[in-house]
């Protein structure tokens, strides 16, 4: 299937919760010049903040393969720029649904799937 790139443009979030009741969000910013802002944030069981990690990079879309590279990330507000010979900043997903609300992806080689919802900024007035 092939999906318009601009569908991926916009900001996403997802939240998940694990046994032992910490909580970890990510909220994703993609921007039409293929620039993004990625922040994953990890919470302890009293909703206090463990780590916040920030990627920044590059994006694309290309039928239905979603693909980023990661240019550099700040860790609990400590800037790294990434070594962009280090495979491990280069990712790519088969996207297995995206429409207006719902971004869901696996990535192609762990095959763990992802699912983002769309969030609204704009709130429709009455």
């Amino acid at each position: 299937m092939n999906y318009e790139r601009s569908a991926l443009v916009g900001q996403w979030f997802s939240s998940l919760e694990n046994n032992n009741g910490e909580q970890s969000t990510e909220f994703a910013d993609i921007q039409a010049d293929g620039s993004f802002e990625f922040t994953f944030t990890h919470y302890d069981s009293n909703n206090q903040i463990i780590e916040q990690v920030i990627e920044l990079g590059d994006w694309g879309l290309v039928g239905d393969i979603h693909f980023t590279m990661t240019k550099s990330e700040f860790v609990n507000n400590q800037h790294y720029a990434s070594d962009l010979a280090d495979a491990d900043n280069y990712q790519a997903y088969k996207v297995l649904a995206l429409d207006s609300n719902i971004f869901k992806y696996q990535h192609v080689i762990t095959q763990e799937v992802f699912i983002l919802k769309r969030v609204i900024d704009k709130i429709g007035h009455c």
